[in-house]
């Protein structure tokens, strides 16, 4: 329920991308918002207010001379009553109208009406590729984002008119994200957070490797949870079949070497480097480039062991960690005695703050437990989704930055 309490008026200008507003109302609510759905004219040409009003459980406005409001100010009382206006799909022409200020309809007034400094707009654009690259909506965009308006990103795909590019409304449950994301403290604006997550997988031959069980969901539940705080996240991923989060930027990486080029090509533009990744110890001195094949003799083919890189204590020990300007988290996955081997790892790495957790208990799993270790000792935080933990975290970190108080 990330928008229990929440109220959302959900706005549809005319586009064909109304038939996806069916689902985003009914996604919004499944989260905990109640909805009030305002439609326009030419978006009641695509969808019946029917059907939106049978989904939010609440009477569609579809005029500012509705005759259910005692004071016929339709356009006030709703937007007063809003933690923030949703316009999806919102039209070339209807973005037009909010830059002008014009208000010939009830969504249009509702929108100029609103309180600037308590309701917010946000937009889901919804066009042909070539309306969204013409420069006048690129102007537009630009002129609304400045004025305050929240401009959602748009898709890329087919389009109703059977041409193919920029310019899609973005799906229900993308859009479901961005608001849930809009709501989230913007603990980590203007920072830069590296994060990695995953396993690595080290070729034994072109088959086979050396890994491990993690799945990488707490390393992605945490690069979700810095970007909804306002930072700019980049996310090194080993071997994982994991969607990336929204508006994250994503590296692929196999073994840990790999992992450890990749952060260092982006160590020097962070100022948060969070070690998630499950990286493994050792890997083969050599890889084979055919696969090992059995003999029939029953002996075990040797296998000769190398120590990996240590990703977490290299940029630690770098000199932008060294200053202050690289502020270093590090994860421990332990079988027994979490405390004091997470203790132990976070002197030898010498990192301000670790996050320890038993591996068993978490791999795989959409929940689990966290350790905070730090200076000044260990906390412990219950059980919970791993994005509600990567969401505490997040506030942990930005608490523990320089010159930072909350």
């Amino acid at each position: 329920m990330e928008l229990s309490g929440k109220h959302i008026v959900l706005g549809l200008s005319g586009g064909i991308a109304c038939y996806k507003a069916a689902e985003l109302c009914r996604a919004l609510i499944k989260e905990g918002a109640t909805v009030q759905v305002v439609m326009t004219e030419a978006a009641a040409q695509f969808i019946t207010p029917v059907t939106l009003q049978a989904l939010s459980q609440r009477s569609v406005y579809t005029s500012q001379w509705d005759a259910r409001e005692a004071n016929n100010m339709a356009h006030i009382n709703l937007s007063r009553a809003a933690d923030a206006i949703l316009i999806a799909p919102c039209s070339a022409d209807f973005m037009a109208k909010l830059l002008h200020g014009r208000a010939d309809d009830l969504l249009s007034l509702m929108c100029l009406a609103r309180p600037l400094e308590s309701v917010p707009l946000l937009l889901a654009p919804a066009m042909n590729r070539e309306m969204w690259a013409h420069p006048a909506t690129v102007r537009n965009v630009a002129q609304l984002r400045a004025d305050g308006a929240t401009v959602l990103g748009v898709g890329a795909g087919d389009q109703a008119c059977g041409e193919t590019g920029d310019g899609r409304m973005r799906e229900p449950q993308e859009l479901l994200a961005d608001v849930i994301a809009f709501f989230q403290p913007k603990l980590l604006a203007g920072q830069r957070v590296l994060i990695t997550a995953g396993p690595t997988f080290e070729a034994i031959d072109p088959v086979r490797g050396i890994t491990n069980r993690s799945s990488g969901k707490m390393g992605f539940a945490l690069a979700r949870a810095a970007h909804e705080a306002g930072a700019d996240v980049t996310l090194v991923a080993g071997p994982v079949a994991l969607a990336t989060p929204q508006g994250v930027r994503r590296l692929d990486v196999q073994s840990a070497q790999d992992m450890l080029q990749a952060c260092l090509s982006q160590a020097d533009q962070a100022s948060i480097f969070i070690a998630t990744a499950a990286v493994a110890d050792w890997r083969p001195v050599a890889s084979t480039d055919q696969k090992i094949k059995k003999d029939g003799s029953g002996q075990v083919p040797h296998l000769a062991l190398q120590e990996n890189p240590d990703i977490l204590a290299t940029l630690a020990q770098s000199k932008r960690a060294q200053s202050g300007a690289l502020f270093c988290v590090g994860f421990a996955a332990e079988s027994h005695d979490l405390l004091a081997h997470a203790t132990a790892k976070r002197q030898r790495k010498g990192v301000p703050l670790l996050v320890g957790n038993i591996g068993p208990a978490t791999f795989g799993q959409d929940d689990n437990a966290l350790l905070l270790v730090d200076a000044q000792g260990a906390v412990d935080i219950p059980r919970a989704s791993k994005l509600s933990l990567a969401r505490i975290l997040v506030r942990e970190i930005a608490q523990r930055l320089p010159g930072t108080a909350l």
